[in-house]
């Protein structure tokens, strides 16, 4: 029997704010077997926690993260944001998925960099879509990767043997019976995000996915809990 994932979707949002140290914390304590974290750099390159691209929907200010320095940012924000170093070090022993979003080659690099010195290669594992993964596949030919996909047509053979992926990464909607027995035939393992109902992750469950990425990962653990047998 295949032993689902609880992945927690940017740490624990409903209770601690996203992509903190708190959250990461928090989301562990509450049943997580990894979380789901975004990275991103500062203008002095420093990879720091942050989805958006703005301080201006988390921090209330209307400022690119691109254009401060870590200095700037941690005044800013009060110290809220965290550097990646620093969430590979609350996380311990417990895994990370790292998400890139409008990561360039070189911030790639820098992130896959800093994840190696940190010694941490072993409880990472990386997503986004092909040419970010093209991206730390060319980094680190040992990576773990989450190829994120957001069709039903799959990705053509070129491509999974370009990226290498262990997981392909649906949107949760997308996700049938059908679909996850044509990737596992494949040799790949399913993840879905993100899922925060409890009848969708039992649909996820019942079609056999690998991995569920949610907000509310207290119920999903609770979900799994029940789909155990007795």
């Amino acid at each position: 029997m295949r032993t689902l994932t609880a992945v927690a979707h940017r740490g624990d949002p409903y209770r601690f704010r996203e992509n903190t140290l708190a959250s990461i914390r928090s989301a562990f304590a509450r049943g997580a077997d990894a979380v789901e974290i975004d990275v991103r750099l500062t203008r002095d390159g420093t990879a720091v926690l942050l989805h958006d691209d703005t301080l201006e929907r988390l921090w209330g200010h209307d400022v690119r993260l691109d254009a401060v320095t870590a200095p700037q940012l941690k005044e800013l924000t009060r110290g809220g944001v965290p550097t990646l170093r620093d969430a590979l070090l609350t996380a311990g022993a417990g895994r990370l998925m790292i998400d890139l979003p409008g990561a360039s080659h070189e911030d790639v690099r820098t992130v896959v960099g800093q994840v190696r010195e940190c010694g941490a290669r072993e409880r990472v594992y990386y997503c986004a879509g092909p040419n970010t993964m093209l991206a730390v596949r060319a980094a680190d030919p040992g990576a773990e990767i989450a190829l994120t996909w957001t069709t039903l047509s799959p990705p053509r053979r070129v491509l999974i043997d370009a990226v290498a992926p262990a997981w392909l990464n649906y949107r949760f909607g997308l996700v049938s019976r059908e679909l996850t027995e044509a990737v596992h035939r494949d040799g790949l393992l399913v993840s879905a995000w993100t899922a925060d109902t409890k009848r969708s992750m039992r649909a996820l469950i019942a079609a056999g996915v690998d991995s569920v990425t949610t907000n509310r990962v207290d119920a999903l653990a609770a979900v799994r809990a029940e789909s155990r047998p007795s």
